[in-house]
């Protein structure tokens, strides 16, 4: 399989405004140990692809770094591997890029530079499993232009979605734009596969004719005149665009056989950090909870993810949260539904309590 990976990092930055205040939309900490961008990067990995660009935008000293050299993926290689894109990549840009089409263009020059005969392009805003060549394969025997990633699921209502329609061969006949509604419809997860040389058209003809959205006009304005189809993914699929789906899709974990789906066929790739194990005080008590190395936890931890480095007081209670990385929780702490963001102090005998739809959160760095 010849094919170019291309990362999009910033593009959702916005859905979560209190968790990528400082950080991008890739560089999100999920699960305990991971970061967002460590799924798309492994699932690329896993599926052959050695050569991964991936766009930047603003805050990415996080991504950097997580991301180092790209050895923890095996990326780091003198050929190929792991290459992040910058801002400012392409000397007629004036400003940061505003829009899809406009991060493509200033990365023109990479993408002109490669030889691999497909690009697959993906974003940041998705917790999956997924093998691209099956999905190459796909594109190849339906002799399509472009290949859309799709899952079918209930809508939130909330969020807002580009639901695909196919006919009975797969070939998408209409494409609706930010569509809403608590109705089970196949949606677009921002998962495209093309070959290089049509990306290079499509950037071109961009920039000649003032394109400014790739949805509206890119795809939907070439829904007749390109074979565009849909490949139905079947498996897991989280997509986080707000904090209370991060909530919830953090908490999803909990559930043995959504971590069998996610990290039993094939391995998820991180940073390595070399911690202690955990260490649990004689009076501490923890019930279905994700708890990471060099973790201190002197009190009760229910249906929680700690993060690497978390010290949990006497007779505290953590119920129902996300606690990241080096966050001390002191003695007679009781917290509900709160996630708080890395090196958080809670000082004694403090009670906070979120709900499910609506997470108490403490921002990094905060003292409380």
């Amino acid at each position: 399989m010849s094919a170019v990976g291309i990362i999009f990092s910033n593009i959702h930055d916005e859905n979560i405004p209190e968790l990528s205040r400082r950080r991008t939309m890739g560089s999100l900490p999920y699960g305990g140990r991971y970061r967002l961008i460590d799924f798309t990067l492994s699932n690329m990995v896993n599926s052959g692809i050695t050569t991964v660009g991936i766009i930047t935008k603003n805050n990415y000293q996080s991504l950097m770094d997580h991301l180092g050299s790209g050895k923890d993926w095996d990326l780091a290689r003198k050929t190929g591997g792991m290459i992040l894109l910058p801002p400012f990549g392409d000397f007629d840009n004036a400003g940061l890029y505003k829009n899809r089409l406009e991060a493509l263009k200033s990365i023109s020059e990479f993408i002109n530079r490669r030889n691999e005969e497909y690009v697959v392009l993906c974003d940041c805003d998705g917790v999956y499993r997924i093998d691209f060549s099956e999905i190459i394969d796909y594109h190849e025997d339906k002799q399509a232009d472009i290949t859309l990633v799709t899952h079918s699921e209930e809508l939130s209502g909330k969020a807002e979605y580009t639901v695909v329609k196919v006919d009975e061969t797969g070939r998408v006949v209409g494409i609706d734009i930010n569509e809403r509604g608590k109705k089970k419809s196949k949606f677009y997860i921002n998962i495209m596969v093309l070959r290089r040389s049509l990306l290079q058209t499509i950037i071109s003809d961009a920039v000649s004719n003032g394109y400014s959205d790739f949805r509206e006009d890119v795809l939907r304005r070439n829904i007749k005149g390109m074979k565009i189809y849909a490949y139905d993914f079947e498996g897991y699929h989280a997509t986080i665009d707000s904090l209370a789906s991060y909530f919830k899709h953090n908490m999803e974990l909990l559930d043995k056989s959504v971590r069998d789906e996610l990290f039993s066929a094939r391995d998820i790739y991180t940073k390595v950090r070399d911690s202690a194990p955990s260490k649990y005080g004689n009076e501490s008590v923890v019930s279905n909870s994700l708890v990471s190395d060099g973790c201190v936890v002197e009190g009760k931890v229910e249906n929680s993810i700690l993060f690497r480095g978390v010290k949990v007081g006497k007779n505290s209670v953590v119920r129902n949260s996300i606690v990241m990385q080096d966050t001390v929780i002191g003695d007679n702490v009781q917290l509900n539904c709160v996630i708080t963001d890395k090196n958080v102090v809670i000082r004694d005998h403090r009670i906070l309590s979120g709900c499910e739809v609506q997470p108490y959160f403490l921002a990094k760095g905060t003292m409380i």
